[in-house]
């Protein structure tokens, strides 16, 4: 009688706790019948856009490139870098033009924008630029081991971040790979991939943007939680009934 008693005691403990309780380390769930984005192949040949808070650095070159412009410094003719801020509104400061905006722009389609604006000031200016404060988090399936990945190339894939990242943790669901990607603060795109089979690396070959997430499900251990989560409930439930039993004594 007494075992059925502590077997319905922790009947109700485990009906009454919900997924927040036994999971409440879980990020970024979607509902069983979420509607995921469809990949497309225009995703794995999409270019970086630049965007608000991007960190660049400029160069300009007069004449195609035959003598070297310093930004800070116009008559020197050596090369100088100076690192530049797009603000929230998409603009950047730069010496001589003032403040331009940027966002939305691909780099190639930044440096022939500026090499337009500087037409006013040199001769056949040309422009080279670079971000260097791109990032993407990655969560490989353990939380505990959560990454922010620094982009050092345009086109850098999934595959890549998660190799950057150290690969899926053991805990992690190759088969519910998630790309989620928030731009413009519009209702972010969820893109679903299964990467336990070679059929899912045409996925994984998609480019990731600057400030990406890639999360991968981690696998859920019911019994390992089960016992995580209710041993100090049972530890407590066994001293009350214990001081009960040696009260009534």
């Amino acid at each position: 009688m007494r075992f059925f008693n502590y077997f319905l005691v922790l009947s109700v403990i485990i009906s009454l706790s919900s997924c927040k309780v036994f999971r409440s380390n879980l990020m970024l769930k979607t509902p069983k019948d979420y509607a995921y984005d469809k990949l497309s192949d225009s995703l794995r040949g999409q270019d970086y856009k630049l965007a608000p808070n991007d960190i660049i650095t400029v160069k300009i070159f007069s004449n195609d490139g035959f003598k070297i412009i310093d930004l800070a410094n116009v008559n020197q003719n050596y090369q100088y870098e100076i690192n530049y801020v797009l603000d929230r509104n998409g603009y950047v400061k730069l010496p001589l033009v003032g403040s331009v905006p940027l966002a939305g722009l691909t780099i190639r389609e930044s440096e022939t924008y500026l090499e337009q604006v500087y037409d006013t000031f040199y001769v056949k200016p040309f422009v080279s630029m670079k971000v260097i404060n791109r990032r993407v988090i990655v969560f490989p399936g353990n939380g505990g081991k959560a990454q922010v990945v620094p982009l050092t190339n345009n086109n850098t894939t999934v595959i890549e971040v998660l190799a950057l990242s150290g690969g899926i943790a053991e805990d992690g669901k190759a088969y519910k790979v998630k790309l989620i990607r928030n731009e413009d603060k519009k209702k972010p795109q969820v893109f679903l991939m299964d990467l336990s089979e070679i059929s899912g690396l045409s996925a994984g070959n998609t480019v990731v943007l600057a400030n990406d997430i890639v999360y991968v499900e981690p696998r859920y251990r019911l019994a390992k939680t089960l016992v995580g989560e209710l041993t100090p409930v049972l530890t407590l439930l066994s001293s009350t009934l214990l001081l009960y039993t040696l009260i009534k004594r």
